[in-house]
């Protein structure tokens, strides 16, 4: 980052070529920590523990996909994610390990999951596609009790995968919390995490913002702008990103002011090697610890990651994958290079609506 970047920052000016440069700064640690996130010898033993081993390595595939497909192959993220992910595709064995999974666990759906990420980037395993097909079209997959965000994924993975089911998006997508308009008032880190994730399969990960239905968008357009900065005064800086990508993937995302002043938030907590934390430290442990509880432009200590020693790779690699993932989607919808039109559009869009929604938020 720049000295005129870290300028802005302190400012609280903070522009597309500074949140740029967190993104680039979380792909340097990123790169740096590849072999944190390679498989053990455990992946694929039936007490292993895939949390700690194929769930990281399928969500820094999937950032890593998003990016490729939002930067143009001059930047140098670009290039960087494209490495990071063909790093992950050689770790399943180039979609071997896969087709093992399928044999050892034929009705768990997180190797689908993890398989579509790459499906989606044209990285594919014909036998593998073929014993998940083979499995989806039976009784028992169709019936596999799941939340509803997470059927919305599944039904998602199998269309990335060459899967085509009757079950229909619509009808899962509306036992949603999102998708139910809920009180705004009901929003909590579980819902947050929910709907994120219900945008991102709308939107196939911030690809098709046109994929989010109206009243869910006006919704949205109401209502994330102070959800966003509830999350980042509480200095939940995992879900204040998977926020902001969301913010970017919108029909009609927040204005530019909303997320500048989020962005320069999150650069002020991001560590110099560009880890990003999931949360910040309580202020009342840093005191007793001795932290000075203000930094020396008058901030409060939450939001300057300076006083705070680096996390340990599990309790940052989540948020620092979101920070890169949410810098790209920002700076192509603040650069014009991603959705059409701006702040007319966006109060044409949400002025019509936002009336609807009265102090419960849900249709009047």
């Amino acid at each position: 980052m720049t000295a005129l970047e870290a300028r802005e920052i302190r400012a609280g000016e903070i522009r597309p070529d500074g949140i740029r440069a967190v993104g680039a700064a979380a792909f340097a640690w990123l790169s740096a920590h590849r072999g944190d996130f390679a498989l053990g010898e455990d992946a694929l033993t039936a007490n292993g523990q895939v949390d700690a081993t194929w769930k990281p390595l399928g969500e820094l595939a999937q950032t890593c996909a998003s990016v490729r497909a939002h930067t143009p192959p001059s930047d140098p993220l670009h290039a960087c994610a494209a490495d990071l992910l063909r790093f992950a595709w050689q770790q399943t064995g180039r979609g071997e390990l896969f087709l093992r999974l399928q044999q050892s666990e034929p009705f768990a759906t997180y190797p689908l999951e993890i398989y579509s990420v790459f499906a989606s980037a044209g990285l594919r395993h014909p036998g593998y596609e073929a014993a998940a097909a083979t499995t989806a079209h039976t009784r028992g997959w169709r019936l596999t009790e799941q939340e509803p965000t997470r059927r919305l994924g599944v039904l998602k993975a199998e269309r990335r995968s060459g899967i085509r089911r009757p079950e229909r998006d619509a009808q899962v997508l509306r036992r949603t919390w999102l998708g139910g308009l809920p009180e705004p008032w009901t929003f909590e880190r579980s819902s947050g995490y929910a709907l994120t994730h219900v945008v991102f399969h709308l939107t196939d990960w911030g690809r098709t913002p046109a994929g989010v239905p109206a009243d869910l968008a006006a919704y949205l357009a109401h209502w994330l702008p102070p959800w966003l900065d509830t999350c980042l005064d509480a200095g939940m800086w995992d879900l204040g990103c998977e926020l902001l990508v969301v913010a970017a993937s919108l029909p009609c995302p927040p204005d530019h002011t909303t997320l500048q002043q989020a962005w320069t938030r999150i650069a002020r907590a991001q560590h110099e090697s560009g880890a990003l934390p999931q949360q910040a430290p309580d202020p009342a442990s840093r005191t007793e610890a001795g932290a000075d509880s203000r930094d020396d432009t008058g901030a409060e200590s939450r939001g300057d990651a300076g006083a705070d020693p680096e996390p340990d790779f599990l309790q940052c690699y989540h948020s620092t994958l979101m920070a890169a993932f949410a810098a790209a989607q920002t700076v192509k919808y603040l650069t014009g290079e991603g959705h059409e039109g701006g702040a007319e559009d966006r109060a044409a869009y949400v002025g019509g609506t936002q009336n609807r929604y009265r102090g419960q938020g849900v249709p009047g």
